[in-house]
């Protein structure tokens, strides 16, 4: 089953609260960011027929009352991908009702982090993200380990305990 779909399902389910921390400092040549790196307006790509269910699909939730919360570790200087990233916010996370906050790695050195990136559905299901080397999607995998659970909540509000509102962070 491909992310986007076990995401729909976990969001449909959740009650209160999705939360993703995200640690990598690029995420692949994604049809927005090769747009971007080719000069399109932000504008233009929110608009890209791959955004707007995404945009859509949260609102959706949003509306009905879950919170979205989107916590990113980035180191500094930023890679192109985070300075993309970082533009398009706005557009659309933003856009779809999602806060996100910006934590530069330095300020994460104390913070015992898992080692990928993960969705966590109102504090107890974990949706573990796996990429490749080079940031292309590698897989997921869902888990109600306590332990997990409690190192995921733990790790991903002592982030954003942290970390700089969108509105406020400023790439290096």
């Amino acid at each position: 089953m491909a992310m986007i779909q076990i995401l729909a399902e976990m969001f449909a389910q959740a009650q209160r609260s999705v939360t993703h921390l995200e640690l990598r400092d690029t995420y692949g040549q994604s049809r927005g960011f090769q747009a971007w790196q080719d000069g399109v307006p932000l504008e233009e790509i929110s608009r890209f027929e791959f955004w707007l269910p995404w945009i859509d699909l949260v609102k959706g939730h949003v509306n009905r009352g879950v919170s979205f919360r989107r916590a990113r570790v980035i180191s500094e200087p930023v890679s192109d991908y985070i300075r993309y990233e970082n533009l398009a916010t706005p557009f659309t996370n933003l856009a779809a009702g999602e806060k996100v906050r910006w934590l530069p790695r330095p300020q994460a050195k104390d913070i015992a982090l898992p080692g990928c990136d993960f969705w966590q559905f109102d504090d107890h299901l974990v949706c573990w993200v796996f990429q490749s080397g080079d940031g292309e999607p590698a897989g997921y995998e869902l888990s109600e380990d306590p332990a997990e659970v409690t190192l995921c909540s733990s790790a991903f509000e002592a982030v954003w305990k942290r970390a700089l509102d969108h509105s406020e962070y400023r790439p290096a």
